[in-house]
């Protein structure tokens, strides 16, 4: 009981310590602006903090002087968010390769996080998807760290202040960018497993007379939702986390906030938990064949080794 006591009384102290330190730097940040971060408080100043829904075109490569950029713009420019995605790839791929290059047959702590790490979500890969989810795995996991780190890089003081910094996935324009790779990936397997004219069968047959036809369109009609849902779902969670820790830090003067980021954090993460994991489901959804003909009548993709069946079956389950 003494050293429970012990361990609380200290985790108090450390709480209070940080808590006193923001409060001093507030005081601090006050005498040396004189007070003018504070004009219009509260409202002027959460509307001067707020990030804006478009993001800053870092650099124009089009041949507008003065172009007025949109929510969705297809004006050829850099953009913050654009800048950020190179610097989350170049963190990812570089710590990955030095992390690689240190690997050893008895694991130390770093190695032992990172192979728990890796071999927790293959597996909870391979619990969703079943055993044909086996090939799919890397996407699976390329899109996990990416998008993860890319949520987690807004929580970085600066970022998204800064023009030429923005969290990619604070992008609406980056996050259908996402979707629809992933919308071209699982469609591209759906094909490769059941052939062109087995793939479109799904959806266009009169095998089950009009009404089985109908049903196959509406389907085939709702294929065409899944990027806008991937795309919205992530952008609206990222970018209205963003703005709500911005309004508290303005309103509380950055103390209460401290313990948002907590939950930022997990919302970041369980965000590309989704994502993956709804990648991974319509992925292994499109290489089953049609409903009414049997999981024993699907064509086997070349080098699945046999696997994509049962796969579907695992699906069908969850």
């Amino acid at each position: 009981m003494s050293v429970a006591t012990g361990r609380a009384s200290s985790t108090k102290r450390t709480l209070l310590i940080g808590a006193l330190l923001v409060v001093v730097l507030d005081v601090v940040a006050y005498i040396i602006s004189n007070g003018e971060g504070l004009v219009g408080f509260p409202g002027g100043v959460i509307k001067l903090a707020l990030e804006p829904i478009v993001p800053h075109a870092v650099i124009n490569l089009g041949s507008e002087e003065h172009h007025v950029a949109t929510l969705f713009d297809f004006y050829p420019s850099i953009t913050g968010s654009i800048i950020m995605s190179w610097v989350v790839m170049a963190v990812i791929i570089l710590g990955l390769a030095v992390a690689a290059r240190g690997l050893k047959e008895i694991p130390g702590k770093v190695q032992n996080v990172l192979e728990f790490a890796i071999e927790g979500l293959s597996g909870f890969a391979m619990g969703i998807g079943g055993p044909g989810a086996k090939p799919f795995i890397t996407f699976f996991l390329a899109c996990f760290l990416f998008i993860a780190v890319s949520n987690w890089s807004g929580l970085i003081p600066g970022v998204g202040r800064i023009h030429a910094l923005r969290a990619p996935t604070s992008d609406v324009n980056v996050t259908v960018g996402l979707a629809l790779v992933a919308f071209v990936y699982f469609h591209y397997q759906g094909v490769r497993a059941l052939g062109i004219g087995g793939y479109l069968s799904k959806f266009f047959t009169l095998k089950n007379g009009g009404i089985g036809l109908f049903v196959g369109v509406l389907e085939f009609f709702l294929e065409l939702v899944k990027p806008i849902t991937l795309a919205m779902r992530l952008f609206g969670n990222i970018y209205g986390g963003e703005l709500a820790l911005t309004v508290m830090t303005t309103i509380t003067l950055a103390f209460i906030p401290m313990a948002l980021y907590g939950l930022e954090l997990f919302v970041g993460l369980m965000q590309g938990i989704i994502f993956s994991v709804l990648v991974l489901v319509f992925t292994m959804l499109a290489m089953e064949g049609h409903h009414e003909e049997g999981h024993e009548e699907h064509h086997e993709p070349a080098g699945a080794g046999g696997t994509t069946a049962g796969a579907g079956t695992e699906v069908a389950a969850h």
